[in-house]
């Protein structure tokens, strides 16, 4: 089951959370925890939901102001976030990883010739200027000059 799925009334969440339904929208009021609405504007808890509120029950025990408890909540959702990303990014270089001709670095050489490059190896210098350049993933064709 999808723990994102809003699945909980109010009165369940707040009992599954040992909570007053009242808590549990001063926290949404608050930011804390936003569940979702169903038709009517009724709240709809996640089980995700419900483990955030039983971690701000406990964060709330140990004496972390509400503020400091949304800014916890805060930094960990970054965390989640940027460690999605690493694993995209990861994922990204091990495939252009296994494919041998897009790690391939093209250059002009000095007759106009296309040279292949080793990567990450320059041209030795001579006395006429190289230019070696490759399109830049990040834009739309736009050339990035190495």
């Amino acid at each position: 089951m999808d723990s994102a799925i809003p699945i909980y009334v109010i009165s369940v969440a707040a009992e599954l959370a040992d909570m007053h339904p009242q808590t549990l929208r001063q926290y949404d009021r608050l930011g804390l925890v936003i569940p979702s609405r169903a038709p009517g504007r009724a709240r709809r808890y996640s089980p995700k939901d419900v483990g955030t509120l039983r971690e701000i029950q406990r964060l709330s025990q140990e004496g972390v102001s509400l503020e400091g408890i949304r800014r916890i909540l805060e930094l960990e959702n970054q965390v989640a976030a940027l460690q999605s990303r690493v694993q995209e990014l990861g994922a990204e270089l091990a495939l252009r990883r296994s494919q041998p001709d897009a790690s391939r670095v093209f250059a002009a050489g000095l007759a106009g010739d296309v040279v292949t490059l080793a990567r990450g190896k320059r041209p030795r210098p001579r006395s006429q200027a190289l230019m070696v350049w490759r399109p830049d993933p990040q834009s739309s064709g736009d050339k990035r000059v190495l």
